[in-house]
């Protein structure tokens, strides 16, 4: 049974009050949980620093009638996950216009007419892309393709159903089990290669299914997009997602990314739940537990309102809840010392008057989706090197968006917007760079990285607005400019992230706080799968709780009638 809705009282010039849980941080993984909550009946409101919604998936206006993306712009895991249509986002305004083709690879050499000289479109159809992969790679390498979609698809669907679920073994077993579980006698998988794959790089995994370079570029860019290079281990799996991109492709909300999270909202509100904006949490409030511990209580604001509640969700950086705590910080979290990495990467908002046009190409098959420019995979690698001895990339690789071109919304008539993606910028350089004074450079040679294969783009370009690692953290609170908050390898991945200790969404030592967002299972994207996770971890110790409670009084009620029935 929940607690009465909130109640608010003026206390001292501030509006004060009491909810079942306060969720920290209004991103979209802070919106899934507390949708959750409310659906199940809980009072709930989040509370949020910021004045915009959503955190790194949100929209504004950055030029007169110019929507444009503040973090993420298109959608992957979590047209996957079934969250948008669990919360039924749909009936609250949520609309995706499909990615399809959702990858586009174009020559090396714009305008080559032989067989490399042709691009490489990705769609959802199946039979589309390998008669593309045959055009651009040869027949051999399409035959592999379409194999390699039949193996991976259900291996990636089993990473969904563990990305929706706790990280601990037996979740993992529930996911995986069937793929490697005999069947009359004979691996599921074929060659019994199920680990070797899942623990194995993504480069060494593509060399193992194809002959092309450009093919493996392609797929090891896509891949890579989680953060780390494809030679790492346990990447392999990155590149294995694109089979589930011929069932349900990326998708970009209309009128934005923040589309989501406003459906978010509109779900939450009319189940009765409220979004604080541009007062978010100051302190985590807590008491002593009596049996030698902390509770929470609830959270004090930045404007000095105290919101009481039994529970607080934490959708927020993992160092932020660690401030938060302050000295109630129990060991688990206050030792809590994950990898952030030295920056991640620089996005650029491009405002122009044409899309990108790739020579020979037509714009419904290089528009739709996510321009992959990378040929090579050699220019990643060198990308990659480059960030890990603290330089700037000396050959950028973008990867570029333009959803305006199927959402007339995002722009007015006769304008676009382009997303320019440079992955593997430091943080800190090596030589002390000050990126307020690299940005411009820095964008501009991503401009011309686009260029190079939509020769006339740069030209097109009116306005930018350039997000650099620092300007990432200020502007989206996001630790290092790490999208992911904390580093991707498969160190920091399932049961270690952010770590072991705080792996299961609840901080030992504090009953009541409960951890959600990017810094948590299974990491960052557009997912909202740590959102719907940790509101079940929170649920089901409510009905346990509670469940504990009646069992208290039924053994008291019974001793009661033994007493009255004993004589005198």
């Amino acid at each position: 049974m929940s607690s009465p809705p909130p109640v608010d009282g003026r206390v001292d010039g501030r509006v004060d009050g009491r909810v079942d849980v306060v969720v920290i941080g209004a991103g979209h993984n802070g919106l899934v949980a507390a949708c959750y909550l409310a659906r199940a009946g809980l009072s709930v409101e989040v509370v949020e620093a910021d004045a915009v919604l959503g955190g790194a998936v949100s929209t504004v206006e950055r030029w007169p009638g110019v929507r444009v993306d503040r973090g993420s712009s298109a959608h992957v895991i979590i047209r996957q996950s079934g969250i948008v249509e669990e919360l039924d986002l749909a009936a609250h305004g949520l609309r995706y216009i499909d990615c399809d083709p959702w990858g586009f690879a174009p020559a090396p050499s714009p305008g080559d007419p032989g067989p490399e000289g042709r691009p490489l479109v990705l769609s959802v159809d199946l039979d589309a892309t390998c008669a593309s992969i045959a055009e651009a790679c040869g027949p051999e390498d399409a035959a592999s393709y379409r194999r390699f979609v039949e193996v991976w698809a259900p291996r990636s669907r089993a990473v969904v159903a563990s990305f929706g679920r706790r990280p601990g073994p037996a979740g993992l077993i529930r996911s995986f089990w069937p793929l490697g579980a005999p069947a009359d006698g004979r691996p599921r998988t074929p060659g019994g290669e199920l680990a070797v794959d899942f623990l194995g790089s993504g480069d060494a995994l593509l060399d193992r299914w194809f002959r092309s370079e450009r093919l493996k570029a392609a797929l090891a860019w896509f891949g890579a997009q989680s953060g780390p290079p494809m030679s790492e281990p346990g990447t392999a799996a990155m590149v294995g997602w694109v089979a589930l991109l011929h069932d349900v492709p990326p998708g970009h909300p209309v009128g934005g990314s923040g589309g989501l999270t406003a459906a978010l909202r509109r779900r939450l509100e009319s189940d009765g739940g409220r979004v604080t904006l541009g007062d978010g949490a100051a302190r985590l409030l807590t008491a002593d537990d009596g049996a030698g511990g902390r509770r929470i209580t609830g959270v004090r604001t930045v404007s000095g309102r105290r919101v009481t509640a039994d529970a607080v969700v934490a959708a927020c950086h993992v160092q932020v809840t660690r401030a938060l705590a302050g000295d109630a910080a129990p060991p688990a979290l206050a030792d809590a010392d994950p990898p952030l990495g030295n920056g991640f990467g620089l996005v650029v908002r491009a405002l122009t008057d044409a899309p990108p046009a790739y020579p020979g190409v037509a714009p419904e098959l290089s528009l739709q989706g996510l321009q992959l420019l990378c040929t090579d995979r050699a220019a990643l690698a060198s990308a990659h090197g480059d960030w890990a001895a603290g330089q700037l990339p000396r050959v950028p690789v973008p990867l570029a968006m333009c959803f305006s071109a199927t959402d007339d919304s995002l722009a007015p008539p006769g304008q676009h917007v382009v997303t320019i993606w440079g992955q593997w910028y430091p943080y800190e350089t090596a030589d002390g760079g000050d990126w307020d004074d690299l940005a411009e450079s820095e964008a501009r040679r991503l401009v011309a990285a686009v260029d190079r294969y939509a020769p006339g783009f740069a030209d097109s370009v009116q306005r930018l607005y350039v997000q650099t690692p620092l300007s990432l953290e200020r502007e989206l609170s996001l630790p290092r400019g790490n999208v992911m908050h904390v580093e991707m390898g498969l160190a920091s991945m399932f049961a270690f992230r952010p770590t072991p200790a705080l792996s299961g969404y609840r901080v030992p030592g504090l009953r009541g706080l409960y951890l959600a967002g990017a810094s948590t299972h299974p990491g960052g994207g557009v997912s909202g799968n740590s959102g719907r996770t940790s509101a079940r971890v929170l649920l089901a110790d409510r009905r346990r709780s509670a469940a504990a409670r009646a069992a208290v009084g039924r053994a008291l009620r019974r001793a009661a009638v033994r007493f009255q029935r004993t004589p005198a």
